[in-house]
């Protein structure tokens, strides 16, 4: 039986509604999988703590120099899919009385969840969006973000201090607003996970969030006094063991300690990673699924 050119063109606007029905619907819940085979399959050395923890192996020549096309700088064609650059765009937001310079991939409003990345010292929103560093792992972020209808912040934080953390506090406040009741994740690399931690402190800030990643980053002895401590809201730490800026074992301790009172922490180290692995080596898809259906 053939069909005519109009009865295909709806069919086919059928299909699209209900495939993007479908994506949008369970983008809090569950990602789908985005190059898992060059991102995923990484080799597990051991677990504890019932899963909450565990030690992946890193190897420099495998996971630098066999996965970039110039080692450190441009990650090979494979592991990176530029589409998602048609969302993507430099803005510069004010929030209240500040202004602050964002790169956003995705919808502006009505996104189904929202991730903000905040880099260390020295960087910008430009690292957070750069497709070929860190073998392409932020690419794949960006692709799993706006890909199931989310939207993804980069912004540049000028300080990590009182400053710092009023700016993001206004960048959650903007995303809460624009995609009103969707969860918001929060990913902080190094020393701008002191933002992190400022943010965890701040009542309005915790209530609209669903949970923080903590990359290579200090830690916070004063954690176990934050609201977001009492909200129980999802943590997630990943540390290189040979980090020489921040020890791992400080990090690990904490999440021990977490354990003790049955917090929702996860746990990556990287057998002898650096203070750069946990960007390059991360399983976003993996921790964003485990952050969206705590």
């Amino acid at each position: 039986m053939r069909m005519s050119t109009s009865h295909c063109t709806i069919i086919t606007a059928i299909a699209a509604f209900f495939l993007t029905t479908t994506a949008s619907g369970r983008a809090a819940e569950s990602l789908p999988p985005f190059k898992d085979e060059l991102f995923s399959t990484q080799n597990v050395l051991r677990t504890s703590d019932n899963g909450a923890l565990d030690v992946i192996e890193y190897d420099e020549m495998r996971d630098i120099n066999g996965r970039d096309q110039i080692p450190q700088k441009r990650a090979q064609q494979k592991y990176v899919s530029l589409g998602v650059k048609r969302q993507q765009s430099d803005e510069t937001l004010q929030l209240g009385s500040q202004r602050l310079d964002v790169t956003r991939v995705g919808q502006s409003s009505g996104a189904a969840f929202t991730v903000i990345f905040i880099h260390g010292r020295n960087g910008d929103r430009r690292l957070g969006v750069n497709d070929y560093s860190f073998g392409g792992n932020f690419n794949r972020l960006k692709n799993l973000v706006a890909g199931n209808g989310g939207v993804y912040y980069s912004p540049t934080v000028k300080s990590f201090d009182s400053d710092g953390v009023a700016a993001i506090k206004g960048l959650i406040r903007y995303a809460s607003q624009q995609s009103p009741g969707k969860p918001v994740i929060l990913a902080c690399a190094s020393m701008g996970s002191q933002v992190c931690w400022g943010l965890s402190r701040d009542p309005a800030s915790v209530k609209a969030l669903k949970g923080m990643v903590i990359l290579s980053g200090v830690t916070d002895p004063d954690f176990g006094k934050s609201p977001f401590f009492k909200a129980k809201l999802p943590l997630w730490f990943a540390h290189g063991s040979r980090d020489p800026v921040y020890a791992a074992t400080d990090q690990q301790a904490l999440f021990e300690n977490l354990m003790k009172g049955d917090y929702p922490a996860h746990f990556t180290l990287y057998q002898t990673g650096n203070h750069g692995t946990p960007i390059r080596m991360i399983d976003w898809r993996r921790t964003l699924n485990w952050m969206l259906g705590s």
